[in-house]
Protein backbone atom coordinates (compact mmCIF):
# COMPACT_ATOMS: atom_id res chain seq x y z
CA UNK A 1 0.00 0.00 0.00
CA UNK A 2 2.95 2.22 0.00
CA UNK A 3 2.51 2.98 -3.66
CA UNK A 4 -1.22 4.05 -2.54
CA UNK A 5 0.00 6.26 0.19
CA UNK A 6 2.13 8.00 -2.38
CA UNK A 7 -0.78 8.01 -4.68
CA UNK A 8 -2.70 10.33 -2.16
CA UNK A 9 0.30 12.42 -1.68
CA UNK A 10 0.48 13.20 -5.31
CA UNK A 11 -3.40 14.12 -5.37
CA UNK A 12 -2.51 16.41 -2.78
CA UNK A 13 -0.39 18.54 -5.31
CA UNK A 14 -3.60 19.60 -7.12
CA UNK A 15 -4.31 22.49 -4.34
CA UNK A 16 -4.28 25.51 -7.17
CA UNK A 17 -3.39 23.90 -10.07
CA UNK A 18 -5.56 24.91 -13.73
CA UNK A 19 -7.66 21.65 -14.95
CA UNK A 20 -9.57 21.54 -17.46
CA UNK A 21 -11.98 18.89 -18.19
CA UNK A 22 -14.46 18.58 -21.41
CA UNK A 23 -17.29 16.17 -20.95
CA UNK A 24 -17.62 17.94 -17.55
CA UNK A 25 -21.65 17.27 -17.36
CA UNK A 26 -21.25 14.28 -17.81
CA UNK A 27 -21.35 11.41 -15.03
CA UNK A 28 -17.72 10.88 -14.61
CA UNK A 29 -17.14 14.07 -15.26
CA UNK A 30 -19.65 15.44 -12.25
CA UNK A 31 -17.67 12.94 -9.69
CA UNK A 32 -14.14 14.64 -10.92
CA UNK A 33 -14.98 17.99 -10.97
CA UNK A 34 -15.77 17.31 -7.05
CA UNK A 35 -12.92 15.24 -6.50
CA UNK A 36 -10.86 18.00 -7.71
CA UNK A 37 -12.98 20.51 -6.03
CA UNK A 38 -12.20 19.07 -2.85
CA UNK A 39 -8.77 18.93 -3.76
CA UNK A 40 -8.00 22.73 -4.14
CA UNK A 41 -7.94 22.72 -7.60
CA UNK A 42 -9.07 25.59 -10.14
CA UNK A 43 -11.66 23.85 -12.34
CA UNK A 44 -13.42 24.47 -16.18
CA UNK A 45 -15.08 22.48 -17.86
CA UNK A 46 -16.65 22.04 -21.72
CA UNK A 47 -18.84 20.13 -22.87
CA UNK A 48 -22.50 19.81 -24.16
CA UNK A 49 -25.33 20.39 -21.91
CA UNK A 50 -25.73 17.16 -19.74
CA UNK A 51 -27.27 14.15 -21.42
CA UNK A 52 -29.81 12.98 -19.48
CA UNK A 53 -32.62 14.24 -17.37
CA UNK A 54 -32.38 14.28 -14.44
CA UNK A 55 -28.06 14.04 -14.13
CA UNK A 56 -25.53 14.48 -11.78
CA UNK A 57 -24.22 18.10 -12.71
CA UNK A 58 -27.38 19.54 -11.94
CA UNK A 59 -28.81 17.27 -9.05
CA UNK A 60 -25.19 17.71 -7.02
CA UNK A 61 -24.88 21.42 -8.36
CA UNK A 62 -21.45 20.70 -9.78
CA UNK A 63 -21.63 24.33 -11.57
CA UNK A 64 -21.61 26.29 -8.28
CA UNK A 65 -17.73 25.41 -8.11
CA UNK A 66 -16.30 25.39 -11.13
CA UNK A 67 -16.29 27.37 -14.63
CA UNK A 68 -18.71 25.93 -16.36
CA UNK A 69 -18.71 26.53 -20.78
CA UNK A 70 -21.96 24.47 -22.76
CA UNK A 71 -19.93 24.52 -26.25
CA UNK A 72 -19.39 21.26 -28.75
CA UNK A 73 -16.00 19.29 -28.76
CA UNK A 74 -16.77 19.31 -32.14
CA UNK A 75 -16.55 23.37 -32.68
CA UNK A 76 -12.73 24.36 -32.66
CA UNK A 77 -12.85 27.03 -32.64
CA UNK A 78 -15.12 27.44 -29.37
CA UNK A 79 -13.14 24.75 -27.39
CA UNK A 80 -9.91 27.08 -28.59
CA UNK A 81 -11.45 30.13 -27.23
CA UNK A 82 -12.59 28.38 -24.19
CA UNK A 83 -8.87 26.92 -23.53
CA UNK A 84 -7.03 29.89 -24.13
CA UNK A 85 -9.18 31.88 -21.94
CA UNK A 86 -8.62 29.94 -19.44
CA UNK A 87 -5.25 28.70 -19.48
CA UNK A 88 -4.85 25.30 -17.93
CA UNK A 89 -2.27 23.49 -17.16
CA UNK A 90 -3.74 20.18 -17.31
CA UNK A 91 -6.24 18.41 -19.54
CA UNK A 92 -8.76 15.62 -18.92
CA UNK A 93 -10.43 15.05 -22.27
CA UNK A 94 -13.84 13.01 -21.26
CA UNK A 95 -16.23 14.21 -23.85
CA UNK A 96 -18.06 11.44 -26.08
CA UNK A 97 -20.60 10.12 -27.26
CA UNK A 98 -20.29 6.46 -24.90
CA UNK A 99 -23.39 4.59 -25.45
CA UNK A 100 -22.58 1.25 -27.14
CA UNK A 101 -26.08 0.41 -28.34
CA UNK A 102 -26.46 4.41 -29.55
CA UNK A 103 -23.72 4.31 -31.38
CA UNK A 104 -25.45 1.67 -33.75
CA UNK A 105 -28.53 4.48 -34.34
CA UNK A 106 -25.88 7.33 -34.71
CA UNK A 107 -22.57 5.98 -36.18
CA UNK A 108 -21.65 9.76 -38.26
CA UNK A 109 -21.81 11.66 -34.89
CA UNK A 110 -20.45 8.95 -32.81
CA UNK A 111 -17.29 8.88 -34.98
CA UNK A 112 -17.75 13.08 -35.47
CA UNK A 113 -17.97 13.34 -31.53
CA UNK A 114 -15.13 10.42 -30.99
CA UNK A 115 -13.03 10.86 -33.88
CA UNK A 116 -12.99 14.40 -34.74
CA UNK A 117 -13.15 15.81 -31.33
CA UNK A 118 -10.09 14.12 -30.13
CA UNK A 119 -8.53 16.38 -33.43
CA UNK A 120 -10.29 19.06 -31.71
CA UNK A 121 -9.14 19.12 -28.04
CA UNK A 122 -5.08 17.96 -29.48
CA UNK A 123 -5.23 21.14 -31.73
CA UNK A 124 -6.70 23.15 -28.64
CA UNK A 125 -4.09 21.99 -26.73
CA UNK A 126 -1.47 22.76 -29.84
CA UNK A 127 -2.63 26.45 -29.53
CA UNK A 128 -2.84 26.82 -25.76
CA UNK A 129 1.04 27.10 -24.09
CA UNK A 130 0.08 27.03 -20.81
CA UNK A 131 -0.83 23.14 -21.06
CA UNK A 132 1.96 20.57 -19.42
CA UNK A 133 -0.63 17.42 -19.36
CA UNK A 134 -3.04 16.12 -21.70
CA UNK A 135 -5.09 12.74 -20.95
CA UNK A 136 -7.15 10.86 -23.28
CA UNK A 137 -9.81 9.02 -21.75
CA UNK A 138 -11.12 6.18 -24.00
CA UNK A 139 -12.40 2.83 -22.61
CA UNK A 140 -11.86 -1.05 -22.11
CA UNK A 141 -13.29 -1.46 -25.73
CA UNK A 142 -10.94 -0.08 -27.81
CA UNK A 143 -9.36 -4.03 -28.16
CA UNK A 144 -10.12 -6.12 -31.22
CA UNK A 145 -11.96 -8.29 -28.61
CA UNK A 146 -11.18 -12.09 -29.02
CA UNK A 147 -13.58 -13.56 -26.31
CA UNK A 148 -10.80 -14.68 -24.62
CA UNK A 149 -10.50 -15.73 -20.79
CA UNK A 150 -6.96 -12.95 -19.92
CA UNK A 151 -7.66 -9.50 -19.89
CA UNK A 152 -6.29 -7.18 -22.95
CA UNK A 153 -2.71 -5.48 -22.49
CA UNK A 154 -2.11 -1.90 -23.85
CA UNK A 155 -0.09 -3.23 -26.47
CA UNK A 156 -2.85 -5.97 -27.71
CA UNK A 157 -4.45 -4.99 -31.36
CA UNK A 158 -6.96 -1.59 -31.69
CA UNK A 159 -10.21 -2.87 -33.13
CA UNK A 160 -13.46 -2.05 -31.34
CA UNK A 161 -16.25 -3.94 -33.14
CA UNK A 162 -19.51 -1.34 -32.91
CA UNK A 163 -19.42 2.36 -33.58
CA UNK A 164 -18.43 3.25 -30.12
CA UNK A 165 -15.52 1.15 -29.48
CA UNK A 166 -14.10 1.73 -33.00
CA UNK A 167 -14.51 4.97 -32.48
CA UNK A 168 -12.31 4.84 -29.61
CA UNK A 169 -9.90 3.10 -31.24
CA UNK A 170 -9.63 5.62 -33.82
CA UNK A 171 -9.39 8.36 -31.15
CA UNK A 172 -6.13 6.22 -29.47
CA UNK A 173 -4.50 6.38 -33.09
CA UNK A 174 -5.08 9.71 -33.49
CA UNK A 175 -3.50 10.41 -29.75
CA UNK A 176 -0.47 8.62 -30.98
CA UNK A 177 -0.11 10.33 -34.04
CA UNK A 178 -0.42 13.55 -32.64
CA UNK A 179 2.05 12.51 -29.98
CA UNK A 180 4.13 11.70 -32.73
CA UNK A 181 3.78 14.32 -34.97
CA UNK A 182 3.62 17.19 -32.61
CA UNK A 183 4.91 16.67 -28.93
CA UNK A 184 7.91 14.84 -29.55
CA UNK A 185 9.93 17.65 -28.66
CA UNK A 186 11.47 17.62 -25.38
CA UNK A 187 9.24 20.86 -23.90
CA UNK A 188 6.01 19.33 -25.73
CA UNK A 189 2.83 18.40 -23.40
CA UNK A 190 3.35 15.33 -21.68
CA UNK A 191 0.48 12.94 -23.69
CA UNK A 192 -1.25 9.48 -22.11
CA UNK A 193 -4.62 7.69 -22.99
CA UNK A 194 -6.75 5.68 -20.29
CA UNK A 195 -8.72 2.97 -20.96
CA UNK A 196 -11.34 1.93 -18.13
CA UNK A 197 -13.56 -0.95 -17.93
CA UNK A 198 -17.33 -0.25 -16.99
CA UNK A 199 -17.74 2.57 -14.17
CA UNK A 200 -20.72 2.52 -11.71
CA UNK A 201 -21.68 4.76 -9.32
CA UNK A 202 -24.50 7.09 -7.70
CA UNK A 203 -25.25 9.63 -9.61
CA UNK A 204 -25.31 7.34 -13.37
CA UNK A 205 -28.99 8.08 -15.19
CA UNK A 206 -28.12 6.32 -19.03
CA UNK A 207 -29.93 4.68 -20.24
CA UNK A 208 -29.29 1.14 -21.69
CA UNK A 209 -26.56 0.61 -18.50
CA UNK A 210 -27.12 -2.12 -15.89
CA UNK A 211 -26.78 -0.27 -12.99
CA UNK A 212 -29.31 2.38 -14.06
CA UNK A 213 -31.36 0.34 -15.35
CA UNK A 214 -31.06 -1.16 -11.74
CA UNK A 215 -32.38 1.75 -10.22
CA UNK A 216 -35.00 2.56 -12.37
CA UNK A 217 -36.34 -0.61 -12.28
CA UNK A 218 -36.54 -0.54 -8.31
CA UNK A 219 -38.00 2.50 -7.72
CA UNK A 220 -41.24 1.82 -10.21
CA UNK A 221 -41.46 -1.75 -8.85
CA UNK A 222 -40.62 -3.38 -11.08
CA UNK A 223 -38.59 -6.61 -11.91
CA UNK A 224 -35.07 -5.51 -13.38
CA UNK A 225 -34.87 -6.91 -16.78
CA UNK A 226 -31.14 -8.54 -17.94
CA UNK A 227 -30.39 -8.58 -21.59
CA UNK A 228 -27.32 -11.18 -21.35
CA UNK A 229 -26.40 -12.55 -17.74
CA UNK A 230 -23.48 -14.03 -18.15
CA UNK A 231 -21.44 -11.27 -19.88
CA UNK A 232 -18.00 -10.40 -18.31
CA UNK A 233 -16.95 -7.26 -17.58
CA UNK A 234 -14.33 -5.29 -15.47
CA UNK A 235 -17.13 -3.25 -13.29
CA UNK A 236 -15.58 -0.52 -10.95
CA UNK A 237 -16.46 2.91 -9.08
CA UNK A 238 -16.10 5.46 -10.74
CA UNK A 239 -13.92 6.53 -8.07
CA UNK A 240 -11.32 4.09 -9.30
CA UNK A 241 -10.75 5.19 -12.70
CA UNK A 242 -11.49 8.71 -12.06
CA UNK A 243 -8.48 9.12 -9.39
CA UNK A 244 -6.28 6.99 -11.90
CA UNK A 245 -6.75 9.50 -14.82
CA UNK A 246 -5.57 12.42 -12.12
CA UNK A 247 -2.91 10.60 -10.85
CA UNK A 248 -1.46 9.95 -14.27
CA UNK A 249 -2.21 13.43 -15.30
CA UNK A 250 -0.39 14.99 -12.75
CA UNK A 251 2.62 12.11 -12.38
CA UNK A 252 3.21 12.71 -15.91
CA UNK A 253 2.83 16.93 -15.66
CA UNK A 254 6.27 16.63 -13.59
CA UNK A 255 7.64 13.69 -14.84
CA UNK A 256 7.02 13.42 -19.00
CA UNK A 257 8.80 10.31 -19.01
CA UNK A 258 5.48 7.96 -17.42
CA UNK A 259 3.20 9.28 -20.51
CA UNK A 260 2.31 6.30 -21.97
CA UNK A 261 -1.00 4.12 -22.83
CA UNK A 262 -2.62 2.83 -19.51
CA UNK A 263 -5.37 0.41 -18.88
CA UNK A 264 -7.60 1.08 -15.42
CA UNK A 265 -9.37 -1.93 -14.04
CA UNK A 266 -10.46 -4.33 -11.37
CA UNK A 267 -8.31 -6.82 -9.86
CA UNK A 268 -9.76 -10.61 -11.37
CA UNK A 269 -11.82 -11.57 -8.37
CA UNK A 270 -13.94 -8.32 -9.41
CA UNK A 271 -15.01 -9.18 -13.00
CA UNK A 272 -17.89 -10.70 -12.76
CA UNK A 273 -21.36 -11.57 -14.94
CA UNK A 274 -23.66 -9.27 -15.28
CA UNK A 275 -25.61 -11.56 -13.49
CA UNK A 276 -23.32 -11.74 -10.59
CA UNK A 277 -23.70 -7.68 -10.62
CA UNK A 278 -27.60 -7.61 -10.36
CA UNK A 279 -27.59 -10.19 -8.05
CA UNK A 280 -25.37 -8.10 -5.41
CA UNK A 281 -27.22 -4.94 -6.38
CA UNK A 282 -30.58 -6.75 -5.27
CA UNK A 283 -28.99 -7.95 -1.96
CA UNK A 284 -27.27 -4.71 -1.37
CA UNK A 285 -31.04 -2.61 -2.17
CA UNK A 286 -33.17 -5.38 -0.50
CA UNK A 287 -37.10 -4.82 0.01
CA UNK A 288 -37.46 -7.72 -2.57
CA UNK A 289 -35.63 -6.59 -5.84
CA UNK A 290 -35.12 -9.41 -8.40
CA UNK A 291 -34.28 -9.72 -12.02
CA UNK A 292 -35.06 -11.59 -15.04
CA UNK A 293 -33.71 -12.62 -18.21
CA UNK A 294 -35.43 -11.34 -21.46
CA UNK A 295 -33.22 -11.81 -24.06
CA UNK A 296 -33.56 -9.78 -27.37
CA UNK A 297 -34.73 -10.58 -30.52
CA UNK A 298 -31.99 -9.40 -32.94
CA UNK A 299 -30.33 -7.41 -31.00
CA UNK A 300 -27.41 -5.16 -32.09
CA UNK A 301 -23.80 -7.11 -31.08
CA UNK A 302 -21.83 -6.99 -27.46
CA UNK A 303 -18.65 -8.70 -26.40
CA UNK A 304 -19.89 -11.51 -23.98
CA UNK A 305 -16.33 -11.78 -21.95
CA UNK A 306 -14.15 -8.84 -21.61
CA UNK A 307 -10.90 -8.13 -18.95
CA UNK A 308 -8.41 -5.60 -18.49
CA UNK A 309 -4.50 -6.22 -17.17
CA UNK A 310 -3.78 -3.57 -15.56
CA UNK A 311 -0.56 -3.96 -14.74
CA UNK A 312 1.48 -1.44 -16.16
CA UNK A 313 -0.54 1.23 -14.30
CA UNK A 314 0.39 -0.50 -10.60
CA UNK A 315 4.03 -1.30 -11.69
CA UNK A 316 4.91 2.79 -12.87
CA UNK A 317 2.45 4.04 -10.71
CA UNK A 318 2.14 1.74 -7.71
CA UNK A 319 -1.71 2.20 -8.17
CA UNK A 320 -3.95 -0.17 -6.95
CA UNK A 321 -8.06 -0.49 -7.13
CA UNK A 322 -9.22 -0.09 -3.60
CA UNK A 323 -13.13 -1.12 -3.65
CA UNK A 324 -14.03 -4.13 -4.36
CA UNK A 325 -17.34 -4.78 -6.72
CA UNK A 326 -19.12 -5.47 -3.36
CA UNK A 327 -18.41 -1.54 -2.00
CA UNK A 328 -19.16 -0.30 -5.14
CA UNK A 329 -22.23 -1.83 -5.57
CA UNK A 330 -23.01 -0.45 -1.77
CA UNK A 331 -21.99 3.20 -2.68
CA UNK A 332 -23.72 3.01 -5.50
CA UNK A 333 -27.05 1.89 -3.54
CA UNK A 334 -26.55 3.98 -0.62
CA UNK A 335 -26.31 7.47 -2.89
CA UNK A 336 -29.52 6.19 -5.12
CA UNK A 337 -31.41 5.86 -1.80
CA UNK A 338 -30.32 9.38 -0.52
CA UNK A 339 -31.23 10.93 -3.78
CA UNK A 340 -34.52 8.86 -4.10
CA UNK A 341 -35.25 9.84 -0.59
CA UNK A 342 -34.64 13.93 -1.27
CA UNK A 343 -31.58 13.58 0.78
CA UNK A 344 -28.83 15.69 0.37
CA UNK A 345 -26.56 13.58 -2.60
CA UNK A 346 -23.86 16.26 -2.73
CA UNK A 347 -23.15 15.69 1.21
CA UNK A 348 -23.01 12.09 0.18
CA UNK A 349 -20.81 12.19 -2.86
CA UNK A 350 -18.33 14.35 0.26
CA UNK A 351 -18.42 11.64 2.45
CA UNK A 352 -17.58 8.57 -0.07
CA UNK A 353 -14.38 10.72 -1.91
CA UNK A 354 -13.35 11.18 1.17
CA UNK A 355 -13.67 7.54 2.29
CA UNK A 356 -11.92 6.52 -0.78
CA UNK A 357 -8.71 9.03 -0.29
CA UNK A 358 -8.49 8.10 3.19
CA UNK A 359 -9.14 4.43 1.67
CA UNK A 360 -5.46 5.15 -0.54
CA UNK A 361 -3.93 6.59 2.74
Amino acid sequence: MEGMGRLMFKLDLYRGKRVLITGHTGFKGSWMCKVLAMLGAEVAGYSLEAPTAPNLFEVANVGSYISSTIGDIRNLEQLKKCMNAFKPEIVIHMAAQSIVRESYHIPVYTYETNVMGTVNILEAVRSCSSVKSFVNVTTDKVYQNNEWEWGYREDDHLDGYDPYSNSKSCSELVTSCYRKSFFSHADAVAISTCRAGNVIGGGDFSKDRIIPDCVRAVENGQKIVIRNPHSIRPYQHVLEPVCAYLMVALEQYNNKSVAGCYNVGPDDIDCVTTGNLTDLFCNAWGDGASWENIAEVHAPHEANFLKLDSSRIKNVFGWQPQWHIHDAIGKTVEWSKIYLSGGNVDHCMENQIKEYLEDIK
